[in-house]
């Protein structure tokens, strides 16, 4: 099997970028949110309602959202002068789940 190497560097960067604490809380953030709705509707927050949720600063969160949003797990939606956050796509909220999943077999 063929691997291709400029694939390879991106996952390196991708799995990097996923691979902080704070980071993984602010993704199961706006997860938990996701999954608790029927229907599958889209649920935004802001840098407060994160903060709160995972008990860092917001000056914190709002560092750690800036990286995700450059990483692509991220998406921003702008209202006057709040900006609303959400995961990107579904392959984020795949990687999230898998990768949990894959964890707590482990752990259980």
């Amino acid at each position: 099997m063929y691997v291709n190497e400029n694939a390879i560097e991106n996952m390196e960067v991708t799995l990097k970028i996923a691979a902080d604490k704070t980071r993984l809380k602010i993704l199961f953030s706006l997860l938990d949110e996701i999954d608790s709705l029927k229907g599958g509707r889209e649920v935004e927050k802001c840098v407060n309602d994160i903060s709160a949720q995972i008990g860092a600063s917001q000056s914190l969160v709002s560092h750690q959202l800036k990286v995700l949003k450059d990483g692509d797990f991220v998406k921003t939606r702008k209202e006057g002068t709040k900006i609303y956050y959400s995961l990107s796509d579904e392959h984020v909220q795949e990687i999230i789940r898998v990768t949990y999943e894959h964890v707590m077999e482990k752990l259980l």
